[in-house]
């Protein structure tokens, strides 16, 4: 289906979806102030036109046993379509790393890395990521206390 343009409805149904993806349509319906059918008609359509594009569970670090996030700046040797396609071939077969972002400035790459300890993060360091042969140099960067993480983005 092809982008639409969003009205307020649309904007607040999105809203609530990032705070909330587990409401009830029910709810929902309320909360907008429509009755359940047609919410339920804009959310498949919000849906099927790609706004939404999953909806997944956010897990405790804490009581997953993640105890160790980092960033990791990484250069590439190279900077050629077939290097990048090689890096991020290897870097997607790493579930430790959470996020990779191609990026303008000092760096070719910022790496989002958790680990379950030191120990861990310096062995997925020291035997995988600098084992990518694409790799020239990396800089990482421990995150101590995290004050703001939010997954939602602004709907205006």
């Amino acid at each position: 289906m092809a982008k639409f343009k969003l009205d307020e409805i649309d904007r607040k149904i999105l809203r609530i979806l990032q705070k909330d993806g587990r409401i009830t349509n029910s709810q929902l319906s309320k909360d907008i102030g429509l009755s359940p059918a047609p919410t339920l008609e804009r959310v498949k359509k919000l849906e099927q036109s790609g706004y939404i594009s999953s909806y997944h569970a956010v897990l405790d670090k804490d009581m997953m046993g993640i105890g160790v996030t980092t960033f990791v700046q990484v250069s590439l040797k190279q900077h050629n379509k077939q290097t990048i396609e090689k890096f991020v071939a290897a870097i997607n077969k790493l579930d430790e790393v959470v996020e990779c972002h191609h990026t303008t400035g000092s760096c070719d790459f910022i790496l989002k890395v958790v680990s379950d300890d030191i120990a861990a993060y310096q062995k997925l360091m020291l035997e995988e990521i600098t084992n990518i042969e694409t790799v020239a140099d990396m800089q990482s960067m421990v995150i101590l206390s995290t004050f703001k993480d939010s997954k939602a983005i602004p709907v205006k």
